[in-house]
């Protein structure tokens, strides 16, 4: 038995995970989960930036298990820079029986420091491509210099939903 979809997105900051995983929940009603929003709470509740990282993922592994039972689709909206963090979310897909679909955003440092540099910060430690370990998973890359409504119509057809 198939409970619900986890939908992973990862890639560097400013590469554009959060535009398409917002995009996608609107469309589809699944619930969306960011960390950069779970870590924000941890730090305004005292926890330093040190402390929020493998904390937040935890959270989010458990409140996207309990939606992902119920048989609802949850979006996962986090940098996963390190093989670790990619392995909590395949794990947790396993574990509930949930299909488990990968979505990984780039685009050039130019455009991605362009972005970060015209957004509110939200990070407080940035994340650098030194900082990113490579996936070799199977996954869906997205160059997000593209135009947005393809990279959009790209990302609903890999998770499984009509462009």
């Amino acid at each position: 038995m198939t409970n619900g979809t986890l939908i992973e997105f990862g890639g560097l900051p400013g590469t554009g995970k959060s535009t398409l995983a917002g995009h996608l929940a609107d469309r589809s009603g699944a619930v969306w989960l960011r960390i950069d929003e779970i870590e924000g709470a941890m730090r305004r509740n005292g926890l330093t930036a040190g402390q929020t990282g493998v904390a937040a993922y935890s959270v989010a592994h458990d409140v996207a298990a309990s939606h992902l039972r119920r048989g609802l689709t949850v979006i996962a909206d986090a940098v996963n820079p390190v093989d670790a963090a990619r392995l909590g979310w395949r794990d947790l897909a396993r574990s509930v029986h949930a299909r488990h679909v990968v979505i990984e955003t780039s685009c050039p440092d130019a455009a991605r420091l362009d972005r970060i540099a015209a957004r509110e910060p939200d990070l407080l430690v940035p994340l650098t491509p030194e900082d990113y370990e490579p996936r070799t998973d199977d996954r869906l890359i997205v160059d997000t210099t593209r135009p947005l409504t393809e990279c959009q119509a790209d990302v609903a057809r890999h998770a499984g939903f009509a462009a």
